[in-house]
């Protein structure tokens, strides 16, 4: 945990930015795997995690808006528990590492909550992605989880997002660990893979970086040499010569603060002439795309950019024709960057997603609804202490593909018949993380191998 002051402080701040009522954060709870007592790895409500700090199941935070005043809720450990897991604190003193001096049980929290209601005040919650919860709010406020969504306080949900959005100095210090400790998950990829292993061989090397650091991966990995699959979590195949290994991984560390990472590279020794072309035109749009972050600067405009730039490389190799500020406004980009060029990032790895992509990236601004364009995650003006990903790529998915060419789709701007030929290229992307600064921006972490002359002579330790 950080220091009890950063938490007091937090709260603090957040009481004054919603007018009156209490605040209601719900922390998750264990989640069985196949029965009770055989439970996922827990992982803590990152909301919760950012205002309370404490990292125990089944606890209750509310902050009076009005007086200022934290509560933590929460029954105890009976002898029943501690026998199995040995001493545990109480709520009471695991409250006291937060700043939190006022602490009950469950039955207390309902007795808050039923006088709340009685006076006519507000209790605002925010948004919740987990059935457990939904039906907390059903017990506890007489809420069906069908009118959860549309209940919850876009007040509380502003001023979260208000706070989270900008990263202190000792958030940024834990991030970092987490992306060197990233940096490191990609660097065993590539000194480890080769013919004749499977995925699930480097998937399992790569996670086990990040269990060692005491911490945990910050999403499924992905590990594939179908990389035009942007989210592929099969890992049942094996690798032979000439194909690509896409790998976009990432670690969390102790404290939940997230690392997110995307490297490609050759299953042999070095990439083939054609891998060599598409990857140095997805690599030029993601250094394009890293020369424009500064603070003012719309996100918007550094992925339009970041298309253009991988339009014209297209249309070098003979992909693409026409005007390319026409192809990229009628959306012809996506046929071969069909997702965002990247993300905020902190507790989670994309940064508060359950709160509302609407007010995190966009600042409620409306978004576009054109293929590929709808799949943009951030587009407001940046601002210093924002931590954000950079992650263009280039992708050849078959039913994309057949599903624009039998349709005649944009064919004034793409060549199918050399689209044709790439059918089983698979797909390329890097991805760093990086912090806007007053001025520009930091690259946070260690520097990963991304040129295709750097990344062959790291390949070459592999064999």
């Amino acid at each position: 945990m950080f220091s009890k002051e950063t938490y007091i402080k937090r709260r603090q701040k957040l009481a004054k930015d919603v007018d009156k009522g209490l605040l209601l954060f719900i922390g998750n709870t264990e989640s069985p795997m196949n029965y009770t007592d055989n439970t996922y790895r827990f992982r803590q409500d990152s909301s919760f995690l950012y205002f309370f700090g404490l990292k125990h199941p089944d606890l209750v935070g509310v902050v009076d808006a009005e007086s200022g005043v934290s509560s933590v809720y929460g029954d105890d450990y009976t002898i029943d528990h501690i026998v199995w897991m040995g001493n545990q604190p109480t709520i009471a003193e695991r409250a006291t590492n937060c700043g939190v001096h006022k602490t009950g049980t469950t039955a207390d929290l309902l007795a808050t909550l039923e006088a709340a209601k009685a006076a006519g005040r507000p209790i605002h919650f925010l948004p919740v992605y987990r059935s457990e919860s939904k039906i907390k709010l059903l017990e506890w406020l007489n809420i069906q989880p069908s009118e959860v969504k549309e209940r919850a306080s876009l007040e509380l949900v502003i001023a979260v997002i208000k706070q989270r959005n900008y990263k202190s100095e000792e958030e940024i210090i834990e991030i970092e660990k987490a992306v060197n400790t990233t940096v490191e998950m990609h660097l065993a990829a590539m000194r480890f893979a080769r013919p004749g292993l499977t995925e699930a061989q480097i998937a399992a090397e790569v996670e086990r970086i990040a269990l060692a650091e005491d911490g945990a991966i910050s999403f499924p990995v992905i590990a594939t040499i179908n990389g035009q699959t942007l989210h592929n979590h099969y890992h049942g195949n094996t690798l032979k010569d000439g194909e690509l290994f896409l790998l976009d991984a990432g670690a969390e560390t102790s404290m939940g603060y997230a690392g997110d990472m995307s490297s490609t590279f050759p299953t042999g020794k070095s990439f083939t002439s054609r891998q060599k072309d598409i990857y140095q035109v997805a690599l030029n749009s993601h250094e394009k795309a890293i020369s424009m972050l500064k603070p003012g600067v719309a996100f918007k405009e550094i992925y339009l950019e970041s298309a253009r730039e991988v339009m014209r490389g297209m249309k070098d190799l003979g992909f693409v024709k026409g005007n390319i500020d026409d192809a990229v406004a009628c959306g012809a980009h996506a046929m071969f960057f069909p997702c965002g060029l990247g993300h905020m990032m902190g507790l989670d790895v994309h940064d508060m997603e359950d709160l509302g992509e609407q007010y995190v990236g966009y600042h409620n601004e409306a978004k576009s609804t054109q293929f590929g364009m709808k799949s943009l995650r951030l587009a407001r003006k940046l601002e210093p202490g924002f931590v954000l990903t950079i992650e263009p790529g280039i992708y050849f998915i078959p039913q994309l593909i057949d599903k624009w060419k039998n349709e005649k789709h944009l064919l004034e701007f793409l060549n199918f018949d050399k689209l044709e030929e790439y059918k089983d290229f698979g797909g390329c992307r890097n991805e760093e993380d990086f912090l806007i600064t007053d001025t520009g921006y930091r690259l946070l972490g260690k520097p990963l191998p991304k040129t295709i002359e750097d990344v062959e002579k790291e390949r070459l330790k592999a064999f």
